[in-house]
């Protein structure tokens, strides 16, 4: 058996970027780009109102207060979207809608509710404003040549914003990896078909396809492949046009042959096949046609968390991202932890910030087959292969799954001291 960290570095070296593609920037959310974007024009383009109100002299309201206000003589009204056709002048106003540009002459702007209505066509300000007060200047937000992005960034609605506001409505992305998603067993049946006795759903196809999807790439589920090398052939040939194949299920020490002997028969190298960790031991990974192969446990948990800690990166790396793992923090726990030595062993956990403080205690039912604690898990705690024994209040490593969602969870159940289970 190898380490978690070996296993990563063999998995992720071997791990290629995608090609690019150009898509609509609607299309980019969540992507990374693969390029660098200017701003060929200063946003905003020219000087604007802040708020409603009078563009106004700064110099001809001074002084201005509600027990002596200034009188200026209205010229025009404003809206966005429109320019002035005059410049004010001495003793002059143009009422001004927020977004509109500002008129020649007007250097601040004073907003409706320091006004009040004076004669015909006058306005009575009662409060002095200083030059650029509620004024937009040109370029506050991006100056025209700036670099908006590198090649890199990742792609939030914040970032379409941006790309919107600088007539950008297509951007150079890197691809979203294709991956096919294979599950094996004569015990498995699929969502339209009635289990028979000893018999279960493939959740695992679903599973993976979900996790897969969520973390950019493209599912491409191949069914449930039964135990024999025919059948088995077929549906991976079917995967080999994907840029990555999962299979679950079939890598045990026993069973494990028929999966590794067929993927060896289309000419799969296999690099590993077995990693010091609990949940997920029996996790295999090799090459075909320079395309990585997960060999993926069988039972739920086992297959979601060798997909958080290996497949996951790996999707990252491929389109471009810089970071690839889930964020890691530092917690206290709760309650006392046990286990057996030698494996390090991921422990789902509900975690909780509150008070700058990271807090977590681990989910009671930890068995590899129990999907409720993956339901309930909004992180895994890190607990090392050699230590048997995590007292409370000890300082853990946690992986964060959802990092937004554990900011303020609370716990599901009430538990005292438990154990991470089998």
């Amino acid at each position: 058996m190898i380490s978690v960290e070996e296993a990563q570095d063999a998995i992720l070296k071997r791990i290629p970027r995608l090609g690019r593609e150009r898509v609509h920037i609607l299309a980019a959310l969540g992507r990374v780009l693969a390029e660098d974007v200017v701003a060929p024009r200063p946003i905003p383009p020219w000087a604007n109102s802040a708020m409603d109100g009078y563009a106004v002299r700064a110099a001809d309201v001074a002084g201005a207060s509600g027990e002596n206000p200034v009188t200026l003589r209205v010229i025009e009204e404003l809206q966005a979207g429109f320019e002035a056709s005059r410049a004010v002048g001495p003793g002059e106003a143009i009422r001004i809608m927020t977004g509109a540009p500002i008129p020649e002459g007007a250097d601040a702007v004073v907003m409706v509710e320091l006004t009040e209505p004076g004669g015909e066509g006058e306005t009575r300000i009662l409060q002095s404003v200083p030059g650029g007060e509620a004024v937009r200047p040109a370029g506050e937000d991006v100056e025209a040549g700036e670099r908006v992005f590198e090649a890199g960034s990742r792609m939030g609605p914040a970032a379409i914003a941006m790309l919107a506001s600088i007539g950008r409505a297509q951007v150079l992305v890197h691809q979203r990896p294709r991956v096919a998603i294979l599950s094996t067993g004569e015990e498995l049946v699929d969502l339209d078909q009635m289990p028979g006795v000893g018999q279960i759903y493939n959740s695992n196809s679903y599973a993976l396809a979900a996790q897969v999807r969520e973390a950019g790439g493209e599912p491409i589920l191949l069914g449930i492949a039964r135990d024999n090398a025919e059948d088995l052939e077929l549906r991976l040939r079917e995967g080999l046009s994907a840029d990555a194949v999962l299979t679950s299920g079939g890598v045990s020490v026993g069973d494990f042959d028929l999966v590794k002997n067929t993927l060896g028969d289309l000419g799969n190298e296999m690099h590993f096949w077995r990693v010091r960790m609990k949940p997920g031991k029996p996790m295999a990974f090799g090459t075909l046609n320079g395309k990585p192969v997960f060999g993926l446990p069988g039972n739920p948990v086992s297959t979601m968390v060798s997909f958080e800690l290996f497949v996951r990166p790996s999707l990252m790396k491929m389109q471009g991202h810089v970071g690839l793992h889930r964020p890691k923090v530092e917690a206290r726990l709760i309650h006392p932890l046990k286990k057996s030595p030698e494996r390090r062993h991921y422990v789902r956990a509900v975690a909780s910030y509150e008070e700058g403080e990271w807090t977590v205690r681990a989910i009671e039912a930890q068995g590899s087959n129990i999907i409720h604690s993956m339901l309930r898990a909004n992180a895994l705690i890190v607990f090392p292969e050699y230590e048997t024994d995590l007292s409370a209040e000890s300082q853990v490593q946690l992986i964060l799954l959802e990092e937004d969602s554990a900011l303020g969870a609370q716990p599901a159940f009430a538990a005292g001291p438990s154990s991470p289970g089998p």
